[in-house]
């Protein structure tokens, strides 16, 4: 089959709209950057923080982050505070198929664009703007949009069953997303997948519950082997925890469709940590931003990152849109990142540089070299990768010497950027620019590993946490098993140390989130970016170690770490 050609504007998803142009020159990631209820721009670090999306006819490149915006899109839709519009200039995924899920299974629409350069900066200088008919209204323009359909896929039979609804209504709407997506995304066929993973089982909103007990209901069965991410609560123990019986009850019930349609409940946001992971060059179908660039960036796997709610169907179909980071080509570097790596350094660098490189490089794949002679540990690249996805929409990163497909040759022209030591300690400060004491330490951002955990028992030696410092550490239900046959649980609560599983710290909430907490720290570059935006809490960053220190002190230290204040 041939290919759509490609059109200067096209309309993914179709209604009416009409508002005021917003021009958001950098990507949001709408999970932990934009209110669901409110539609109001949450994220800290963004240059329209404060801003109403609301009714706009709203501009950005593409989105970044979270594979969970696609949940916060149907919520916005759902409650009438989505925009009138959004309008991207290049490939975006996420949002997309949440308008496609707000209009297909709940009848609230909302418009999708994809502009060409030129029209889009033509659009970003217009006051107001409308879409009627198919046609987009600015200023003096009528531009006519394109319509894209599946008509270009080449299916396997196996598909076209699906699509006439052989199996059932869930597995055609699946089937009938997942070509909609592969035409958005320039597919021209679906491939096979081994196993997936599923996101949006947080209770972020009642949206999530809503979709997975609809699928649920009209017998949605998984596929393929696939697990599930972190839930919002600890799914054995909440009753015991204060948590509010509706919220713990909806809760359970959203984690219970998605094990009951066939999901192994391994409730962790860091499936990269079980027994059994991808091999290099498997194609899986993974969701949760961290986890899909710690899968195609550290073990090799291919993946792109999708969005929530389309992890379910192709869990339960067993494919994939074939782009993207799927196919070979896609996987080479768009620019190179060269680090001045200081002379001694903790492990406080990794998600500060993941972080540094997704900001220099928003939407493409870069290669960070300068590194060679550094020796990152799993959990280091595990902290890199989280924070990576934070400001960046690229589902992966290269480093050279340290990642499988860390030589790859470069893209011709690609452009070179040089992160210097002055840029990490300029983003420390960012990182901390809270009071020096801290009510409570966070740790397992993405969860916890085995050996965060032993370490962070060790730097815990023979003392006790400050009896005004929360400390606690969230884990997946297979690392907690493991680290309490090793006795390291009984070893950090005799220390004062809370162990949870099941949530994460971007899935908890009051009142295990401890409700008089004013000031938190963290190892994790990506909660360092999203906690003020999701709890309204200042922040405070630092190594493992360091934050063991405050955990006992009650103090974080003040200053640049020796580290970085040497040179």
């Amino acid at each position: 089959m041939i290919p759509d050609v490609p059109h200067s504007a096209t309309l993914f998803v179709e209604r009416d709209a009409k508002g005021e142009v917003l021009n958001c020159r950098e990507g949001l990631s709408f999970w932990g950057g934009v209110d669901p209820d409110t539609g109001v721009i949450i994220d800290a670090h963004h240059p329209d923080h404060g801003t109403s999306l609301a009714g706009r006819i709203v501009l950005m490149p593409t989105s970044r982050g979270s594979c969970s915006g696609s949940g916060v899109m149907l919520q916005l839709a759902r409650n009438g505070e989505a925009p009138a519009a959004l309008v991207f200039r290049e490939e975006e995924s996420i949002l997309t198929l949440g308008a496609m899920i707000a209009g297909r299974l709940f009848d609230r629409p909302v418009a999708i664009l994809r502009l060409s350069p030129p029209l889009y900066d033509a659009l970003s200088k217009a006051g107001e703007a409308e879409i009627r008919d198919g046609v987009l209204l600015f200023q003096d323009q009528a531009i006519e949009l394109h319509r894209p359909g599946a008509g270009a896929l080449s299916l396997s039979e196996a598909d076209r069953s699906l699509l006439d609804g052989k199996d059932g209504t869930a597995r055609k709407i699946a089937m009938e997303v997942l070509c909609l997506m592969a035409s958005a995304q320039g597919a021209t066929s679906l491939t096979d997948v081994s196993r997936a993973h599923i996101d949006g089982c947080i209770l972020a909103h009642d949206a999530n519950l809503d979709f997975a007990e609809k699928m649920h209901q009209m017998g949605a069965k998984i596929a393929i082997p696939t697990t599930i991410n972190a839930i919002s609560v600890d799914r054995e123990n909440w009753q015991s925890q204060g948590v509010l019986p509706d919220f713990g009850s909806r809760a359970s019930r959203l984690a219970d469709a998605y094990v009951n349609m066939g999901a192994r409940p391994t409730f962790t946001c860091a499936p990269y940590l079980l027994d059994d992971i991808p091999a290099e060059n498997e194609q899986i179908g993974w969701s949760e931003s961290n986890a899909v660039i710690y899968a195609n960036s550290v073990l090799g796997a291919r993946t792109q990152k999708h969005p929530d709610y389309l992890d379910l169907f192709i869990a339960m179909t067993g494919r994939a849109p074939n782009t993207g980071v799927y196919l070979a080509e896609n996987r080479r570097p768009d620019c190179e990142i060269y680090v001045e790596l200081p002379e001694t350094h903790d492990d406080s660098l990794w998600p500060m540089l993941g972080w540094l490189a997704g900001a220099r490089s928003p939407n493409g794949i870069p290669v960070l070299t300068g590194l060679e002679a550094a020796s990152p540990t799993p959990d280091d690249l595990k902290g890199l990768c989280a924070a990576f996805g934070t400001t960046s929409a690229a589902p992966m990163l290269h480093v050279r010497g340290h990642t499988p497909e860390g030589a790859l040759p470069l893209r011709d022209g690609a452009p070179r950027s040089v992160i210097t030591a002055g840029d990490l300690a300029q983003l420390w400060r960012e990182f901390n620019t809270a009071d020096d004491k801290v009510d409570l330490v966070a740790i397992g951002s993405p969860h916890a590993s085995l050996s965060e955990c032993r370490n962070f028992a060790d730097f815990l030696r023979g003392r006790s946490c400050h009896p005004d410092t929360r400390t606690i550490v969230t884990v997946g239900r297979a690392v907690l098993a493991t680290a309490r046959k090793e006795g390291l649980i009984d070893r950090l609560q005799e220390a004062g140390v809370q162990v949870i599983p099941d949530i994460c710290w971007c899935s908890i909430t009051e009142p295990v989130f401890p409700t008089q907490t004013a000031v938190l720290m963290t190892n994790s570059g990506k909660y360092s970016h999203y906690a003020k935006g999701l709890t309204g809490r200042a922040v405070r960053f630092g190594s493992l170690k360091d934050c063991a220190e405050t955990a006992t002190s009650g103090l974080a230290s003040s200053g640049l770490p020796s580290w970085l204040s040497a040179g």
